[in-house]
């Protein structure tokens, strides 16, 4: 159900050709406009096939000449950058409730996005609903459908049957369904699944406060609370696609999302009388003070699970982000205590313990279009 990145190529023909595309797109990608000489020197590939390459994807828009650069001797050498407009990848973030959606270039762009409400968030009925939004995304966007890459789909876990309690922050009826290929099959392209912290974790890295780390633990606020792990730069993912399931976790006999989630705060607001089905209705309700209340409890079952964190995992640094307004993640932030017993607490930290995340509310959206993105730009064995 999720993705493995091999790390060395085997000896198929066409595994090889995708690997090595990958590994010019992938540079291009990261150092900017290059030539083919310096291609081949940071790929390990010969000028040669570089060259091949080289107008394999200019051909298919993927890469384009920008110019040329004067070289020492001889002739200006033609430099190579990606073409934004060259591919593009919908992502997708399913809620119990809704679904978000963004259209991406090449060069992460958001291009265009939409919400649909869901009435239902069975198999058929998302699949019908991640449709339309392709068909609206293409519309709205003017991108043809032939230039779309595939789809990204990022939903809360835990993936299949599993010992947990079912919480009201699954989606039902997923548990004998396998996603990517079942949304494969209704939606006729490709599909990369993921859960949803995960996708915000990879969406930090990408374009938030991650920028950078190669460590790093995101706690993320969707409908309830999961966990991203990001160690040696790349997702753990665990055997089945579970791992970081924190919400689970009981701190002081309790579920950690029944206390600290967007669910357990729009619980409390609606018993209070307060509209809290939107992240903006939470927003209006700041200042109730059924929030101050759930920030107390909210930040002192998490000021647990962090130092939990911090001691299990030995992160760079805990990152909050997510479904929930700016402002109240900075009152949790600030409301943690933080137990010197950690490993984290080190006299030569150049990082805080605690950050919230830059990448948004629509952070898991992002990291979903990110995942096909992925795919075109990460060597992999399993793409043949």
């Amino acid at each position: 159900m999720t993705l493995q990145t091999p790390r060395f190529p085997g000896s198929n023909a066409e595994r090889s050709r995708l690997w090595n595309r990958a590994l010019v797109l992938r540079h291009v990608r990261t150092a900017g406009a290059s030539g083919r000489a310096e291609i081949a020197r940071a790929s390990g590939l010969s000028t040669q096939a570089v060259s091949n390459i080289i107008a394999d994807l200019t051909g298919e828009g993927l890469l384009a000449e920008i110019g040329r650069r004067q070289a020492r001797r001889g002739l200006p050498v033609a430099q190579y950058a990606v073409a934004p407009s060259g591919g593009h990848a919908l992502g997708v973030e399913l809620r119990p409730d809704a679904a978000r959606a963004v259209l991406s270039d090449l060069a992460g762009r958001a291009l265009w996005s939409g919400r649909r409400a869901l009435a239902h968030a069975g198999p058929d009925e998302v699949a019908g609903e991640i449709n339309t939004l392709r068909d609206e995304a293409l519309a709205g966007s003017g991108v043809c459908p032939d230039r779309l890459l595939g789809i990204g789909v990022v939903m809360p876990g835990p993936f299949g049957h599993t010992g947990l309690a079912a919480a009201a922050t699954e989606l039902p009826g997923w548990e004998q369904t396998d996603p990517a290929p079942f949304l494969e099959s209704r939606l006729g392209c490709a599909v990369v699944i993921e859960n949803d912290a995960n996708a915000a974790a990879v969406a930090e890295r990408l374009s938030g406060v991650a920028q950078g780390l190669e460590h790093y633990a995101f706690l993320y606020f969707g409908a309830g609370l999961g966990l991203g792990i990001v160690s040696d730069a790349g997702l753990l993912r665990g055997a089945f696609g579970n791992a970081g399931e924190i919400g689970h976790v009981r701190i002081d006999g309790r579920r950690l999302e029944e206390v600290a989630s967007r669910v357990s705060l729009a619980r409390r607001l609606s018993a209070a009388g307060h509209a809290a089905g939107t992240v903006e209705e939470i927003e209006a309700a700041l200042d109730a003070p059924e929030t101050g209340q759930w920030l107390d409890e909210a930040a002192a079952a998490l000021g647990q699970a962090v130092v939990l964190l911090e001691n299990l995992l030995d992160p760079q640094v805990v990152i909050l982000g997510g479904a929930l307004p700016d402002a109240l993640i900075d009152g949790l932030i600030s409301r943690i205590v933080l137990s010197p017993a950690s490993l984290a607490a080190r006299p030569d930290r150049t990082l805080p313990r605690l950050m919230r995340g830059a990448a948004g509310r629509m952070t898991a959206t992002h990291g979903a279009a990110a995942l096909v993105l992925d795919r075109l730009f990460t060597p992999r064995l399993d793409a043949a």
